[in-house]
């Protein structure tokens, strides 16, 4: 089974694979969707490729946006740019971005985005007849649908997403006249719930036509969440993915932490192989930033839970590092601060492939090899820890708060 880890920069491309990622995607900021939290450009892109394939790994690029005519001549001379890169594959969801591609660079593989929406086996099979070799299904899609898509269309393969950031409505298409009506929008039923009127009655939102329907409202100082989806989480599902006919299980997250990526993708690692380094999955998972987890539409649920008293879920734990080079003299692990480290803190270490393991903070040095009682995050601090052990390269270090 593949493993398929997002890459939002180099560093978050380095530490999915050390931590057991078989492929990553990624993309620049004008084609791949992420056009914010994205450092890629085609230079680091030709260095985040040249370290997988040295690592025997696989870079998928995203050029997965719904082009506009201006984009179009852009996008034709980005693809003859990638041809040179050699990626493993191109991940598209707009036909005319597709055509393009196979006219510039008709060998390339294909995979079609989660973008494309496929939730059925006929939009599987006329996208297997464009050339696309592997469906990156829609979030939408439920256990049973997914075994019947792999039954009617055998040869393609099928990708899904297994962890992440889910969006409230259904593919970018809302769910409120589901919600309220059971009339669902994108199924060409759409009652128009956004033209409604609404009032705010105490903790609760309340439609005018339909009194007893109410939904929660709670807010903080922020404000309130009832749009806020819970993650996805599937690592308890593999097995049943595996056996329905998927073949590579994704991790949403590239504008996420590297500490995020690295310990999600040492904890699906550990599921699909069983090597049982991790104890409790689900209790790794929520050791970084999460807003809750529910598995999505897996079974047949059309409404995705909400998070609506909060915007994350509280979270214990405080990524404050990450191991930059192997040991030096006496023990000292050279360590980039990401978060506040100080002498007495209780800290992890969140190691690839290995245990993690607890540790006290008895000795810090900064650069110049002083003595120090605390560091902190920003502009790329360098510190040293004194620690009886040799840690690898990537190692991730988390604080307890």
């Amino acid at each position: 089974m593949e493993l398929i880890a997002p890459a939002g920069n180099l560093a978050k491309l380095e530490t999915a694979f050390c931590f057991g990622a078989d492929a990553v995607y990624c993309g620049i900021p004008d084609f791949s969707l992420r056009s914010r939290i994205n450092e890629f450009n085609l230079t680091k892109l030709k260095q985040g490729i040249n370290f997988a394939h040295k690592a025997g790994k696989e870079v998928y690029v995203t050029i997965n946006i719904f082009s506009h005519n201006r984009h179009l001549s852009k996008i034709e001379q980005y693809i003859k740019a990638l041809k040179a890169l050699k990626p493993d594959a191109l991940i598209v969801s707009d036909p005319g971005v597709l055509c393009i591609v196979k006219k510039i660079w008709p060998t390339v593989k294909l995979h079609l985005s989660t973008q494309a929406n496929c939730t059925n086996w006929q939009s599987a099979k006329f996208w297997h007849e464009q050339g696309i070799s592997r469906i990156i299904l829609a979030r939408e899609v439920t256990l049973s649908e997914i075994k019947e898509i792999h039954k009617r269309v055998p040869k393609v393969e099928l990708e899904c997403f297994v962890h992440g950031a889910m969006c409230m409505s259904y593919s970018g298409r809302c769910l409120l006249s589901k919600y309220y009506t059971d009339r669902s929008a994108n199924l060409g039923d759409c009652t128009q719930p956004c033209r409604w009127k609404y009032e705010n009655i105490e903790a609760y939102l309340r439609e005018y036509e339909r009194p007893d329907d109410l939904i929660i409202i709670e807010e903080d100082e922020k404000g309130s969440y009832i749009m806020n989806s819970k993650d996805l989480c599937l690592v308890d599902y593999l097995d049943e993915l595996k056996k329905a006919g998927v073949t590579s299980f994704k991790i949403e997250g590239r504008a996420k932490s590297v500490y995020y990526v690295g310990n999600t993708v040492k904890v699906y690692r550990d599921a699909i192989d069983k090597d049982k380094m991790v104890k409790d999955h689900v209790v790794e998972l929520k050791k970084s930033q999460n807003r809750g987890f529910t598995t999505g539409f897996l079974f047949g649920k059309e409404k995705c839970e909400q998070k609506i008293d909060a915007s994350h879920e509280k979270c214990d734990w405080e990524f404050c590092g990450q191991v930059v080079a192997d040991s030096v003299n006496n023990h000292l692990i050279k360590v980039m601060v990401h978060n506040q480290i100080h002498v007495g803190d209780e800290i992890e270490f969140v190691l690839p492939c290995e245990k993690n393991f607890s540790y006290q903070v008895k000795e810090m040095h900064n650069k110049d090899g002083q003595k120090i009682s605390e560091a902190h995050g920003g502009q790329g601090e360098i510190i040293f820890l004194a620690v009886s052990r040799k840690l690898p390269e990537y190692t991730l270090l988390r604080r307890k708060v």
